[in-house]
């Protein structure tokens, strides 16, 4: 059964390059570029991942990921924060994520990160 990810970012190369990347390593990848789009898509999607970036608009990615994991429903879904502010990646892991990527990645280490957790 392919495993479904849900990736948020708000530049659209980002989710542009993440989502085709995920796609082509044979997930099914829904992205959105705003934060209130989330926990809808969350609730219709069922993803087995969620990509969060750290800087969006609106609810931050931490506190997106605090919502997740407050859901019955999807508190074992595995998140990973994206953040450009590596010297604060104590603070990121304190909003319950399981894993951090830091801006800029590396695809390599992407595909790696999401492997491991969602296998």
């Amino acid at each position: 059964m392919v495993k479904r990810i849900l990736v948020l970012d708000d530049n659209q190369d980002i989710l542009d390059i993440v989502h085709e990347t995920l796609t082509y390593e044979n997930f099914e990848v829904k992205s959105t570029g705003e934060s209130v789009n989330v926990m809808p898509l969350v609730e219709s999607f069922s993803p087995d991942l969620v990509i969060l970036d750290y800087r969006v608009a609106g609810q931050n990615g931490g506190e997106l990921c605090q919502t997740i994991k407050a859901h019955p429903k999807f508190s074992n879904v595995p998140v990973i924060i994206f953040s450009a502010y590596i010297s604060h990646e104590s603070d990121l892991y304190a909003y319950g994520c399981d894993a951090i990527i830091n801006k800029p990645f590396d695809l390599t280490e992407l595909v790696e990160k999401v492997n491991n957790l969602i296998s």
